[in-house]
Parts: structure tokens; C-alpha cells; sequence
């Protein structure tokens, strides 16, 4: 019986001496045959995401005293019938974007003071206007001159580009 251990010993020793391939500094490496199909790691890189669920936000009005409301039923009086080029930022409470330039459109309004009006529409109350200008994407501002559609700018964009936008249509 003992003779027959040693032998199976030896054998297995063999089996797993064969499996493997010795490199020229010495170290064995896994030796993968024809037949074998190299294996993969079952485990992937996972995104994590923050399950913080106590965080709320809120939709701020972004309608300001610089830059008035304007609607559906206000658009043409306000902004098509304008004797100076018109502003408008085609927003919603729900947009982030929206939320950041909201206060560069007031600071414009200020800036430019008699020179131009500037007027914010609420996308989700007003979609007829929104509609017509084939709105997509908000936020968007428009420039309105002499009742035509003049300049569109799509995106939360830095002050300069509106300021540049608007310098252009401004007498």
C-alpha cells in the first residue's frame, strides 16, 4: 500500500511538472495548451454611485426683476413689437443649466440697461412660443430684433459669449 501512495505521489508530481513551463531566469508561469481557453476575471470595475437619499433639491424661480416674464400670450406685444433688440432665455425650474445662467441674463439686463430688454419664458408654462422657435434644448437664448429672430445661443455659456452675442445687435 505504501508503494502504491509513493507512486501516485510521484505521478501527480509528474502531471503538475508537465504543466508547467519553466522560463530561462527559473520562474514557472502557467502553461496554457492549444485546448485551453485562457479564462477571464468574472469581476468588472463597478460605478458607485452615492446612495445619499436625504439630499433634496428645489426648482428656484429664476424670473427676476432685471429680466421679466413673458408668455405665450405676451410674447408678441413684449418682444416681436420691441423698438430695441430683445433678450430671451427660454428656461425651466427643473433645468440645472438653466439655473446657472440665469443670473448672467440679469446681469446683461443691467449692463446693457435702455439699450436692449431682456425677458425669461418658462418653457414647461409657455410651449406654443417654444414650439415655434423649434426649441430643443434650454437653456437657449435668443436675440430679437425688429420682430425677426436674429442670434440663437444653446447651452449654459460664459457671460463674454452673451455679452458678444448681444454687442453685435446693439446700436
Amino acid at each position: 500500500m505504501a508503494s502504491m501512495t509513493a507512486q501516485m505521489a510521484t505521478t501527480t508530481q509528474h502531471c503538475r511538472a508537465s504543466q508547467r513551463n519553466v522560463t530561462s531566469f527559473g520562474h514557472a508561469r502557467s502553461f496554457v495548451t492549444a485546448f485551453q481557453k485562457p479564462t477571464r476575471s468574472p469581476v468588472r470595475p463597478v460605478l458607485r454611485l452615492s446612495s445619499r437619499r436625504d439630499v433634496k433639491t428645489y426648482a428656484q424661480n429664476t424670473e427676476t426683476a432685471a429680466a421679466g416674464p413673458v408668455t405665450d400670450s405676451t410674447f408678441e406685444e413684449l418682444v416681436l413689437k420691441s423698438p430695441v433688440p430683445v433678450l430671451v432665455d427660454f428656461w425651466a425650474p427643473w433645468c440645472g443649466p438653466c439655473r446657472m445662467i440665469a443670473p448672467l441674463v440679469d446681469e446683461l439686463a443691467v449692463a446693457f440697461g435702455d439699450k436692449i430688454r431682456a425677458f425669461k419664458l418658462n418653457t414647461d408654462e409657455s410651449p406654443g412660443v417654444a414650439t415655434e422657435y423649434g426649441i430643443r434644448s434650454i437653456p437657449t437664448v435668443m436675440v430679437f430684433k425688429d420682430g425677426q429672430k436674429m442670434d440663437t445661443v444653446i447651452g449654459a455659456v460664459p457671460y463674454s459669449t452673451l455679452a458678444q452675442t448681444l454687442e453685435k445687435y446693439t446700436d
